[in-house]
């Protein structure tokens, strides 16, 4: 009965590892950097290498030779990566760490099976799988925790989950405000009546238009029009609809360089950038250069070494270290 039970398990986690392999091949074009997308790569082949343990330690425990779980595996994926483009990012990453949960989980029920048939091989591949499961674990929990502050993280949303996560950038039009920061900052200004004529402007959600500076607003162009709306804001008294602009300045990379929490960015290599921003130890100075350097220069190593840092904090605060 443990034989056989045995052989079920690898059958299913032959299957689960196949969708990892192609779900690891998705996240490749979602990285942030080129050290995050080697690393999924590298995740990829890991796991293709995992499969072929898998399948040999099968054939070895006489199972039959199963041509169909690797398909189911690859569908699987597929269906998966095509429905998550409906989702926020976020939803995205816990729906893959609930399949590194199951295959963590089922590798050591396998090795559970292993020790009780006295079958040394098995236990040794489970061992490996739940090493390796950890691992990815731990890397998917921090990503998510990165997400939570707010970015960089070291994934991208595809642009129908960054609509859906309520994040948009600039793109054919002058003014482009994240979806839930507009509506927040329309609900907060609209409470003062007049001091608003309309509040809808083509795009992904809604751009303010602050009365009759507003016609000025939208044709100086989308970074002048969002530093003039959240100048308005502040002129007329709404702090909290200011703040909401700002931010939602901040994520597309509309600060000008004096609002950075570092002193004359523009001005800094690219190393002496990365060695600053090392020091950062607020996750919101962190976001504001990062998305800055992305909208502008965009040296990689400068992303890399924030996207470092932010994974550092994002550990901290999970609890990972």
């Amino acid at each position: 009965m443990t034989h056989a039970t045995m052989i079920g398990q690898l059958r299913s986690l032959l299957q689960l590892t196949q969708t990892e392999v192609q779900i690891a091949r998705i996240r490749v074009a979602q990285a942030r950097t080129d050290a995050v997308r080697k690393e999924l790569r590298e995740n990829a082949e890991n796991a293709e290498r995992r499969t072929a343990e898998i399948t040999r330690e099968l054939q070895r425990l006489g199972g039959v030779a199963d041509v169909v779980s690797p398909l189911v595996g690859r569908v699987a994926a597929f269906v998966k990566g095509t429905f998550e483009q409906a989702e926020p990012v976020d939803e995205a990453l816990l729906g893959d760490l609930v399949l590194e949960h199951q295959l963590h989980d089922r590798a050591t029920y396998l090795k559970a099976l292993a020790e009780a048939s006295r079958e040394k091989p098995t236990s040794q591949l489970a061992e490996r799988l739940i090493t390796a499961h950890s691992a990815t674990v731990e890397w998917l929990t921090t990503v998510l925790a990165e997400e939570a502050l707010g970015g960089p993280s070291a994934l991208r949303a595809t642009p129908v989950q960054a609509v859906a996560g309520g994040v948009t950038r600039a793109v054919n039009y002058p003014v482009r405000f994240a979806r839930d920061q507009v509506n927040r900052a329309l609900g907060r200004v609209q409470d003062t009546g007049d001091q608003v004529r309309t509040g809808v402007t083509q795009v992904a959600g809604k751009a303010a238009q602050f009365s009759e500076n507003a016609r000025d607003v939208l044709l100086t162009g989308r970074d002048a029009s969002l530093q003039r709306a959240e100048q308005v804001a502040r002129r007329q008294g709404d702090t909290a609809a200011a703040e909401s602009v700002h931010e939602a300045r901040a994520r597309l990379g509309s600060l000008s360089a004096s609002e950075l929490p570092i002193p004359d960015y523009d001005n800094l290599s690219a190393s002496a950038a990365a060695s600053a921003v090392k020091e950062l130890t607020s996750v919101d100075d962190l976001n504001k250069v990062i998305h800055y350097e992305e909208a502008h220069k965009n040296r990689h190593s400068v992303v890399s070494a924030a996207q470092t840092r932010h994974a550092a904090l994002a550990q901290e605060i999970a609890g990972i270290r």
